[in-house]
């Protein structure tokens, strides 16, 4: 085995940066991601055990079905560790466990985007006025984050005196979630595109043109336009805000698109009686995706409304590059057994105070004569198939394996370039 060093220009760390398309479509209560269906399995009706829209985050229980092939699932032993699933809710469900008893998860994990129609409460509610971040709690938890963007756009303020003014806490709010699995470390700004669709048609269409996290409404159709709401070559009104490093989009306009109903909200609590149908607004942008709207809804005006959501993630990738040099006259030897002639002892003598290696050991010729049953003139050559990376203490931390072994003659000069992703 040959140990070499790398030099100081033989190692070097980069950023590989890509930017993943993504895009769902919403209808009827269904979701798509990046417009694949529900792959059917040899066993399973869904290959993933999963939900349109979704992602599987390990791939876990693939073409399993309970009946005939379980579940696998995590699970711990409950002893004197006081280890559980951080899953559990409180520590009174935890103790009603006995020691040695399972405690059992499940897979698979999935992930997916989903949307909160968020009124303000009724002022009649108790407590409403003393503890108004016990409502709408996601949206109470982004507020300092929204102020914090301020400076890009008044839009993210939570309360503004800008054009007509506004106050979120008392606003009727659209708030998408998109987990970060989707974007990775970011959405890529000016990637965004939310479009509505009424009965196959579009509607109108978002994009954050400026690249500052504001939502310009930049197609209409033709009632909306003719309405002022928006033009092509005329100003164009703000209807939300993007995220791009938390992964939410926050809409906030609440102006008519065009003179179409549809019944995109839910029933009361505690009734079957649902609002009117309304002109199509922002705020209603992607009903159905897992915010308890489905088909269930009068099916005669939520069937007839779609959304897609198109943006780039952003995944920055560390990746070492190293050169692995054989040089002229260096990795020639090996490892390999069938590299000494056969026969060859490695021991001339060994004892408790002496250690001498046989000096008559002999290197297997393994140099092709074009005459059969004839070898070729002897000459060192190597076969390298293997490059092993060790750490400053000589431990193996990582193997290289080539494809085809290479042919390392002694005037050759190799360099094996290696590139790893952290």
């Amino acid at each position: 085995m040959s140990l070499r060093k790398f030099g100081p220009d033989d190692v070097i760390l980069n950023t590989m940066r890509t930017y993943p398309p993504v895009k769902f479509f919403i209808h009827d209560g269904t979701m798509y991601y990046n417009s694949l269906p529900n792959k059917s399995g040899t066993i399973s009706d869904n290959e993933l055990a999963l939900t349109g829209g979704g992602i599987s985050l390990y791939e876990y229980n693939v073409d399993r079905k309970a009946d005939i092939s379980p579940f696998i699932y995590p699970f711990v032993t409950k002893g004197s560790s006081g280890q559980y699933f951080g899953s559990a809710t409180s520590s009174t469900e935890y103790n009603a466990f006995d020691n040695g008893d399972i405690l059992r998860g499940s897979y698979p994990l999935t992930a997916a985007i989903s949307r909160e129609y968020l009124s303000p409460p009724s002022s009649s509610i108790e407590g409403w006025d003393e503890y108004p971040g016990a409502y709408n709690k996601h949206y109470w938890a982004l507020k300092n984050r929204l102020n914090y963007y301020g400076y890009l756009s008044e839009h993210f303020k939570v309360t503004s005196n800008y054009e007509d003014g506004w106050n979120k806490d008392v606003d009727t709010l659209n708030l998408i979630s998109i987990p970060s699995i989707f974007f990775g470390s970011k959405i890529k700004e000016g990637s965004v595109s939310l479009k509505w669709y009424l009965t196959g048609t579009l509607v109108a269409e978002l994009q954050d043109t400026k690249r500052n996290g504001e939502l310009v409404q930049v197609t209409g159709t033709a009632e909306a336009m003719a309405n002022g709401l928006t033009a092509v070559n005329g100003p164009s009104k703000i209807a939300g805000v993007v995220m791009y490093n938390e992964g939410f989009i926050l809409l906030t306009g609440s102006w008519e698109l065009n003179s179409e109903t549809a019944r995109l909200e839910t029933a009361a609590s505690g009734t079957a009686t649902y609002p009117v149908p309304d002109n199509p607004r922002w705020i209603h942008f992607a009903a159905g995706a897992q915010d308890g709207m489905t088909a269930a809804v009068p099916a005669d005006t939520f069937s007839k409304a779609s959304f897609e959501i198109n943006f780039q993630g952003q995944n920055d990738t560390q990746v070492y590059t190293m050169f692995a040099k054989a040089g002229r006259g260096e990795v020639n030897y090996s490892n390999n057994p069938t590299f000494l002639q056969s026969g060859s002892s490695l021991f001339n003598l060994t004892s408790a105070h002496v250690y001498e290696e046989n000096p008559a050991r002999l290197i297997k010729n393994t140099v092709s004569s074009s005459y059969p049953g004839y070898s070729a003139s002897f000459k060192r050559q190597v076969f390298i198939s293997r490059i092993g990376i060790y750490d400053v203490n000589r431990n193996l931390i990582g193997v290289a394996t080539l494809a085809d072994p290479v042919l390392k003659q002694e005037d050759d000069d190799y360099t094996f370039k290696l590139k790893l992703d952290i």
